[in-house]
């Protein structure tokens, strides 16, 4: 027999540890695991695969030894960050149900250490290799946007679907300039970004498994040719951070990370003044291939990938603003709103299109969390039979900006407001878990009276 509903609730915000493992020896067994693959391939013929150079430990002062999470703060983070990859005409419940799922899902273990739960551990209701997938996600963002606030205090960062991000300048599919495209990307983009100020580009890889560390080695590996796949500027100066989430039966969850370090600055040409964030990006059609030589005055050197140089940086920040304004407005109830910061290739007909009224969503619903007003979206599904409603919204007055297509006032607005949000997980008066972001996006959800 399952817990009753009220009982998950309040294990959604219990806080635990999830132990972080970045070390040298970390780094060392991830390069022999590539090592012995690129040998292997070289005894079939085969090209080695291009991986991102120089990976090293995570320092321990931007990371700690482990990080405390509440499982809701956990499904808010994946919510936020997947909205835009299940665009499709059901849309609604299905957007949100890749992080909601999971309600039951994790525990505490072996003291104060987060683990699954006996309902994680279920092989007939969560498929391992997508809940390892989707659960490293969530982590693997947490803890990268803990250690770049760490290391940039005075700095807001949002991450933003890679994929979604690139369609705007690159055709990842299809025959046309297959030849230098790469199908190994990077999941996320993390921009490091305040008003008035060049954004600085972190690429990220998100790996998980329910296997050994042996497992986890080999998938960070695989995680360096993502993060090879795209360059900013010149090729040994893009910073990078590869995790890979090991999630055991009964044991606590680790996360493993490494990192690449470089600049990833998007520089605005000299005199330009302050890029316009409010002006739609165009698509572009930039054909794919790096330049590994590029910036060094020598022959060009040309392999698979996309390249983003100085002449459109300022360009790929209005994409990276716009996606991730995108993304926001979906997360609270996509449709029109969602649609105008998307362009035709990355999907902004998903949004324009009608839907039924039973799958369509809208920005239709107030209500207020401590103290502050935010509108969103509301569904209902149950938990062990009872019912419950989950509610994602975005504070009115920072929806209000997004809503009128100001992409440089919402983030004036949300960077100022940063360090405002309440860390109190249950609000009393919605009368169960609320978690609110420091981009001003809420997830809260409480049994249905």
């Amino acid at each position: 027999m399952g817990k009753n509903a009220e009982a998950v609730l309040k294990d959604l915000v219990q806080p635990w540890n999830v132990a972080i493992h970045s070390t040298a020896g970390l780094a060392g067994s991830v390069s022999a695991v590539s090592d012995a693959d690129d040998e292997e391939r070289r005894g079939k013929n085969r090209e080695p695969l291009r991986r991102k150079p120089g990976l090293h430990a995570v320092p321990v002062g931007d990371r700690g030894h482990s990080i405390e999470l509440t499982p809701w703060k956990l499904l808010h983070t994946l919510g936020r960050a997947n909205v835009l990859a299940r665009q499709g005409a059901g849309r609604g419940l299905a957007e949100h149900w890749a992080s909601l799922k999971y309600c039951q899902a994790l525990d505490g273990n072996h003291g104060s250490f987060m683990a699954l739960s006996d309902e994680g551990r279920n092989p007939i209701r969560h498929y391992k290799a997508v809940q390892s997938g989707e659960l490293g996600i969530g982590f693997a963002l947490a803890v990268a946007q803990e250690v770049l606030g760490q290391r940039y205090p005075d700095h807001s960062v949002s991450a933003i679907d890679a994929e979604i991000a690139l369609r705007a300048g690159w055709t990842l599919t299809g025959k046309d300039h297959a030849t230098h495209r790469a199908s190994k990307r990077p999941h996320f983009f993390l921009e490091v970004w305040k008003p008035g100020a060049p954004s600085k580009v972190v690429l990220v890889a998100c790996k998980g498994t329910h296997g050994k560390p042996a497992q986890v080695h080999a998938q960070l590996s695989t995680a360096a040719v993502h993060v090879e796949a795209v360059h900013i500027g010149r090729s040994d100066d893009t910073p990078v951070m590869v995790f890979g989430t090991e999630i055991p039966g009964t044991d606590p969850i680790t996360l493993h990370v490494l990192e690449a370090t470089g600049d990833g600055t998007l520089h605005l040409p000299t005199g330009a003044g302050q890029d316009d964030l409010d002006s739609p990006p165009e698509d572009r059609a930039v054909v794919p291939g790096i330049d590994l030589a590029w910036g060094t005055g020598e022959k060009p050197r040309v392999v698979s990938g996309y390249h983003v140089r100085p002449e459109g940086y300022g360009w790929f920040r209005r994409v990276l603003a716009h996606t991730d304004a995108a993304a926001l407005t979906a997360f609270t109830g996509g449709g029109e709103p969602t649609a105008r910061y998307l362009s035709k290739r990355q999907g902004k007909r998903h949004f324009e299109q009608y839907t039924h009224a039973g799958t369509g969503i809208v920005q239709d619903v107030a209500y207020p969390v401590h103290g502050v007003d935010f509108v969103g979206t509301d569904h209902v599904f149950r938990l062990n039979g009872t019912r419950v409603e989950a509610f994602s919204g975005i504070a009115k007055d920072l929806f209000e900006y997004l809503a009128a297509g100001r992409v440089g006032k919402y983030r004036e607005g949300a960077h100022a407001l940063r360090e405002e949000w309440s860390d109190e997980q249950w609000d009393t008066k919605w009368n169960g878990p609320v978690s609110l972001n420091r981009d001003g996006s809420v997830l809260a959800i409480r049994v249905l009276r």
